[in-house]
C-alpha cells in the first residue's frame, strides 16, 4: 500500500525517470503530453525544463501572465530585460515565492531572486536566480523496491545587459545557465542518468513614449522578447535530447492618468513556443516532436510545421490581457485573463492581485482562479517582496 502511494505521488509530481513521461509540472497544467492521440483534437507541445516558462512574480501573475510591455519594474528580467533602461530607480532587488500545484502536492515550490543596477544613463546590468524544487521523492525500481529518497530540483541563473538605444527605444541581451536534476543519478532500466544542463540567451527590445491625450499624461509602450535561445538538454549519455522552451512574446500597453491621484494601465501579450510541433502519423497517432532538428532550425520551422497548417499554428499562440490601477502610486489593484486553445493545453484562467508600495519596499501578491473545475492550478498564490536600494541609501544618508 505504501509503495502504491509513493508511486502515485511520484506520478503527480511528474518526475520523469525514463525521460519519456511528461512532467505534471511540464506546462503547469493537466493536459496530455506529446503522445496524445489526434482523435481528441489535442496536439500539445512538450519541452524540457518547462519551469522556465512559469511566471515568477506577483505583478505579472496578477495580470494574466502579461509583462513584456508593462511599465518597468525590478522583475523585468523574466518578461523583458530591455525595460530596465526606463526604470525610475537606479538599483533594486526582489524576491518572489510561489507554492506550485498546491492542490496536488504540498512541497513543490518556485523561488525567484532578481536585481538590477544602472551603470550610467544608457547602460544597466541585471541578473536573476530561479529555483524550482519538486519536494522529496522516494524512488522505486521496476519491481517496486525502494531505491532511496531524492529531492529533484531545477535552477537557472542569468545575467543581462540593457542599453538605451534612443530616447524612446532600448535593447537587451541575457545569458542563462540551466541545470535540471530530476533523477538524482539513478540508473533506470540499466541506463545511467545524470543532471541535464543547457545554455541559452534572450534578445529583447522595448519602446516607450510619453504623450498627452485628452489633457492627461499617458504612456504607450510595446515590447518583444525571444527567450531561451539555446542548446537542447539531455539526462543521459545517449542521443535523446529535448528542446528547451524557446519562446516568443509580443505585447503592448497603455497607461493614463485618471486624475492627480489615480492611474490605470491596460496591457496585452501574445506568446508562442518556438519549438517543433509534434507530427501526426497516418494512423492518427501523434509521434512526438522532431528531435533531430537543431535548436535554430526548430525556431524557424515552428512557424509552419503544424500538421493542421496555419489554422493550427494560430492555435499555438497564447493570449494574456491585464489591467493595473494605482492610487497615489502607493496602492495597486490588478486583474487579468489567460487563454490557451483547448487543443494546445486548454489553460484558461482569471487572475487578480494587489500591491502596496512604500518608500523603500513594496509587497505584491496574486491569486489564480481557473475557469475549469478541479484544475490543479486553482488557488495558486504568488508573493513578491521588492526593495528600492536607491531609496534605501538616500534614507540612510
Amino acid at each position: 500500500m505504501q509503495i502504491q502511494k509513493n508511486i502515485e505521488r511520484f506520478k503527480m509530481k511528474k518526475i520523469n525517470l525514463l525521460l519519456t513521461a511528461v512532467l505534471w509540472v511540464g506546462m503547469f497544467l493537466p493536459h496530455a503530453n506529446a503522445q496524445t492521440t489526434s482523435t481528441t483534437g489535442a496536439n500539445t507541445i512538450s519541452t524540457g525544463v518547462p519551469f522556465l516558462t512559469i511566471a515568477p512574480d506577483s505583478r505579472a501573475g496578477a495580470m494574466g501572465d502579461a509583462g513584456v510591455a508593462t511599465s518597468p519594474d525590478v522583475n523585468s528580467q523574466h518578461w523583458n530585460p530591455a525595460k530596465y533602461a526606463f526604470a525610475e530607480s537606479e538599483m533594486g532587488i526582489a524576491l518572489s515565492y510561489s507554492p506550485w500545484l498546491s492542490n496536488l502536492v504540498k512541497d513543490i515550490n518556485l523561488a525567484y531572486l532578481v536585481g538590477y543596477k544602472r551603470l550610467d544613463e544608457n547602460q544597466t546590468m541585471s541578473g536573476s536566480l530561479r529555483y524550482f524544487t519538486l519536494g522529496d521523492i522516494q524512488f522505486m525500481d521496476q519491481y517496486g523496491y525502494a531505491q532511496g529518497n531524492q529531492s529533484p530540483n531545477e535552477f537557472a541563473v542569468d545575467l543581462g545587459y540593457t542599453r538605451l538605444l534612443s530616447e524612446n527605444f532600448s535593447g537587451a541581451v541575457a545569458l542563462r545557465y540551466i541545470r535540471s536534476d530530476l533523477t538524482g543519478g539513478q540508473e533506470v532500466n540499466g541506463v545511467a542518468t545524470h543532471a541535464g544542463s543547457a545554455y541559452a540567451a534572450d534578445v529583447a527590445f522595448y519602446y516607450q513614449n510619453e504623450i498627452r491625450m485628452n489633457r492627461k499624461n499617458s504612456t504607450i509602450a510595446a515590447g518583444i522578447n525571444i527567450s531561451n535561445i539555446g542548446s537542447k538538454i539531455s539526462y543521459t549519455d545517449g542521443e535523446t535530447k529535448d528542446f528547451i522552451p524557446t519562446n516568443l512574446r509580443l505585447g503592448a500597453s497603455y497607461k493614463t492618468e485618471m486624475d492627480r491621484y489615480n492611474t490605470i494601465m491596460f496591457t496585452f501579450d501574445a506568446n508562442k513556443l518556438l519549438v517543433p510541433t509534434p507530427e501526426v502519423a497516418t494512423d492518427d497517432i501523434v509521434t512526438g516532436s522532431t528531435s533531430s532538428k537543431s535548436p535554430i532550425a526548430g525556431i524557424f520551422s515552428s512557424f509552419s510545421d503544424a500538421p493542421g497548417g496555419m489554422k493550427e499554428e494560430f492555435k499555438e499562440i497564447n493570449f494574456s490581457v491585464g489591467a493595473e490601477y494605482w492610487y497615489n502610486k502607493q496602492f495597486a489593484l490588478r486583474a487579468g485573463y489567460f487563454y490557451e486553445d483547448a487543443s494546445k493545453g486548454n489553460r484558461k484562467f482569471f487572475t487578480a492581485g494587489a500591491g502596496l508600495k512604500m518608500n523603500v519596499f513594496a509587497l505584491d501578491f496574486s491569486y489564480l482562479l481557473p475557469v475549469a473545475q478541479n484544475n490543479p492550478l486553482a488557488n495558486t498564490l504568488r508573493f513578491t517582496l521588492m526593495f528600492d536600494l536607491e531609496a534605501f541609501n538616500k534614507q540612510k544618508r
